[in-house]
């Protein structure tokens, strides 16, 4: 632990890490909740309104924090990583330059108006205004995922003064290592939300709690949108090796990595046998939850989130020692940092991503634990929906 560019790459690994596992929650859950809140637009349903206002409790809590995390994950970019910066920021910028003008702000808007527009507006307004937060977070996850399909495989530039210069537009945001990347990380979110909420569903109904009618309906969602998810997961992933670097193939490949792959991969296996238990489950007895099956539902939850860190540690620890492939090596990419400077850098981000992961899960579960409340079941108007208490 005493090279400051070991350090820099630890501490990049935990923050980036911790971040992207509020990151696909967050993606999944909203898009579950756009399609409750569809369903209880549609049809009026005081049970789905209900359970909008219960899940869409817990993507705001785990939204707010996935987004100080990730504020608080870029700044190591001007910090750490200037060398990545000065050589690539001119192509490699460009995503997340989009992601946060186009996407952020878009998503952070229509949220806000989602959360206080309870009532203030019509249900197909407040409906739309959902939909337009979901449509931004797929959006905002392509730039971030573009980003970093062009270090993977860089395309679309030309090299002027000693750096690179974006020259192809179309070709950086077409790049198949983004769309694939793309493509997988939308089905591992759809699955760790579905999973989630079969989880915690699965907790309920095991404590036999009186709002058997509620969970049942969101265990059910969950279990479909883990047996929809699981298949596509596994064939975006395999189509991505068409593109993999040499770095990662054969005796080439890091011990971490490797591991990170086979880890990936025996996960994925599991999560398999989990959705054919749940689609035995709901083809045949779909309204009735076994105390066995509950258990083994709750215990299932980590699974996603060992999956989706064992793949990312394989995806980019696998090519090193590129920072962008090919194009600049790690160490080049780190800043010129002094040992004392790395430890203080590194112990900074780390205990406060530390905290801000330990609060997050702390609210995650007490909302989760209270369930939803009494007051939840105020009938709602004729021309819109009531107002929540997140």
């Amino acid at each position: 632990m005493d090279d400051p560019v070991f350090l820099a790459r630890l501490q990049f690994a935990l923050t980036a890490g911790s971040h992207f596992l509020f990151v696909a929650l967050t993606l999944g859950l909203v898009t579950l909740v756009a399609l409750i809140q569809t369903r209880a637009a549609l049809t009026r349903s005081e049970l789905h309104v209900r359970m909008v206002r219960f899940w869409g409790g817990l993507y705001v809590i785990n939204y707010a924090m996935g987004i100080v995390t990730g504020l608080v994950m870029e700044f190591q970019f001007g910090t750490n990583w200037t060398g990545l910066l000065e050589l690539t920021g001119g192509v490699f910028g460009v995503p997340l330059a989009l992601e946060t003008i186009g996407a952020f702000f878009i998503e952070s808007t229509f949220l806000g108006l989602w959360i206080f527009g309870w009532g203030r507006f019509s249900r197909w307004a407040h409906l739309a205004m959902i939909w337009v937060v979901a449509l931004t977070a797929y959006a905002s996850a392509f730039f971030i995922l573009v980003a970093n399909g062009w270090m993977q495989r860089p395309v679309g530039y030309v090299m002027e003064g000693g750096q690179a210069r974006l020259a192809d537009l179309g070709a950086v945001l077409s790049n198949p290592t983004g769309l694939l990347a793309f493509g997988h990380v939308v089905f591992a979110a759809f699955l760790t939300a579905g999973l989630f909420m079969a989880a915690v569903s699965a907790y309920h109904l095991w404590r036999r709690t009186a709002e058997v009618e509620f969970f049942r309906r969101s265990l059910r969602t969950g279990m479909l949108t883990v047996m929809l998810s699981v298949m596509p997961i596994a064939a975006l992933g395999g189509m991505q090796f068409q593109y993999v670097q040499d770095t990662k193939l054969g005796n080439q490949i890091s011990p971490l990595a490797l591991t990170g792959e086979v880890l990936m991969v025996l996960v994925w296996q599991l999560m398999a046998g989990l959705a054919l238990v749940f689609l035995v489950k709901f083809v045949y007895r779909p309204r009735h939850f076994g105390r066995v099956f509950l258990f083994i539902t709750m215990g299932a939850l980590p699974l996603p989130y060992l999956a989706m860190v064992s793949g990312w540690v394989f995806r980019e620890v696998g090519r090193q020692p590129w920072a962008v492939t090919g194009l600049l090596r790690v160490e080049d990419a780190v800043a010129p940092l002094s040992l004392g400077g790395a430890w203080l850098s590194f112990g900074g981000f780390v205990s406060l991503f530390a905290v801000l992961v330990t609060v997050n899960f702390w609210l995650l579960f007490r909302h989760a634990k209270r369930g939803p409340q009494s007051g939840d079941a105020v009938r709602p108007e004729p021309a819109s929906l009531p107002v929540p208490t997140f």
